[in-house]
């Protein structure tokens, strides 16, 4: 895959027909905390209600078209120096390099864009190994298993947590 092709941005409304396209796949779903989305209206009021608003969400782009997303939620409070980091790509793109790519993009500008923010936090479920690679490629450390963690599509589910750190270099 050229890297050229690939971008992260914020989305936008025109993104709906190519984001329906790969939140409708209930494998790019599985292992998220929302369920897919049926229908361009749905679509549509994702992207305005849920991904435009959010403050650290991405659209994952191969020639400037929405494959994916890339989203961080900073804690607040005390705990503001950490977030969670998630993301998800369409099924045609696995295996092709393009979340690599995409979370080396993040890694380059979140810290940037979140001054206070000094760890993500990604929580992978223990099955999910396309993900842990990722993570581990782009230089996550990975802390351990979380056993029984997190309710995700009517059931308890084990994840394997990893961080990274503003001080850690991509790789």
């Amino acid at each position: 895959m050229d890297p050229s092709r690939i971008s992260i941005r914020p989305f936008k409304l025109s993104d709906v027909d190519d984001f329906l396209k790969w939140a409708s796949d209930d494998r790019v779903t599985w292992n998220l905390r929302w369920n897919s989305i049926t229908s361009k209206e749905e679509a549509l009021e994702h992207l305005e209600k849920v991904a435009i608003p959010h403050p650290w969400r991405r659209s994952i782009c191969l020639d400037d078209r929405s494959v994916g997303y890339i989203s961080v939620w900073q804690f607040s409070g005390d705990d503001r120096c950490r977030a969670n980091i998630g993301y998800a790509l369409s099924t045609e793109h696995w295996g092709q390099g393009v979340a690599t790519i995409a979370m080396k993009m993040c890694l380059s500008s979140v810290f940037k864009d979140i001054p206070d923010l000094v760890r993500l936090e990604a929580f992978v479920e223990v099955e999910n190994r396309r993900s842990q690679r990722v993570a581990e490629k782009v230089g996550f450390l990975k802390e351990g298993l979380l056993r029984k963690y997190m309710y995700c599509k009517g059931e308890i589910r084990d994840y394997v947590v990893y961080s990274f750190l503003s001080t850690d270099k991509s790789l």
